[in-house]
């Protein structure tokens, strides 16, 4: 059975999915509720990684190991970084970086010691399916039609980059910017979980794919209404790209 795992960090964005699934089956395991069952004709297991990547990394491990998925994927929220990124777009993640992550002068800053790599790249086939599943849902009215603000929202593909920091202010997004492209590193997008995650399904060999629907521009209005935009976009997005996601798994 190829099961499939669904990650977010906060209960609103999958509730959404939470709802559709059928013969759902909560397991309580390492602090955490896993919901296992059938989502658009594919068996799915359904989890909160909870926030930041010490987290995420447990429950990333925890499918692996108990619930023995074959793919994983990630969906939530983040702060736009990169030029042309807007509130209301959607980032497909190709790579991630830790951007809290210096182990200098013994590795090069971003590196990851002993892996040779500071990048993470996600599946290229499982990437391709979500940023396909992500241009049709945006394309198709239902799912943006609750905020008429963001009909002209986009897809990128590129850096996601991961930290233990809710970044939310203006200057400090300028400065991470500006240090991450210094080191080569165009990042697009910031969040607390990607790259934990990523690092994790690298170890085990099991893809990983991952959107974020940007929120805010990661600068001092990064707190402004993002509970409200959480529930009325980014977990409406969520389900139309998930659910065009999982019946292209059907595919072959």
């Amino acid at each position: 059975m190829n099961r499939t795992a669904i990650l977010s960090a906060l209960p609103d964005e999958q509730q959404g999915l939470l709802e559709l699934l059928q013969q759902a089956q909560k397991t309580s395991h390492a602090g955490r509720d896993f919901w296992q069952g059938v989502l658009h004709g594919q068996p799915v297991v359904l989890a909160l990684s909870k926030i930041g990547k010490v987290a995420a990394a447990t429950t990333a491990t925890a499918l692996i190991e108990r619930f023995g998925v074959q793919r994983m994927v990630f969906t939530g929220v983040a702060g736009g970084l990169g030029a042309g990124v807007r509130v209301g777009d959607v980032v497909i993640a190709t790579d991630f970086l830790q951007h809290d992550l210096d182990v200098s002068p013994l590795f090069p800053r971003y590196e990851v010691p002993f892996y040779g790599k500071a990048c993470f790249g996600s599946d290229t086939a499982l990437t391709a399916r979500l940023h396909a599943a992500a241009c049709d849902a945006l394309a198709a009215a239902e799912t943006h039609r609750p905020a008429r603000q963001f009909a002209d929202a986009r897809v990128h593909r590129g850096l996601l980059a991961s930290g233990d920091r809710f970044v939310s202010g203006a200057a400090e997004s300028s400065s991470l910017r500006a240090t991450l492209a210094g080191a080569g590193h165009e990042v697009l997008a910031v969040e607390m979980e990607g790259a934990a995650v990523a690092q994790v399904c690298l170890d085990y060999g099991v893809p990983f794919a991952a959107m974020r629907t940007i929120s805010d521009r990661a600068d001092d209005s990064a707190h402004v209404d993002f509970s409200s935009f959480v529930e009325q976009v980014a977990s409406q997005y969520a389900r139309a790209i998930m659910e065009r996601f999982l019946l292209s798994l059907s595919i072959k």
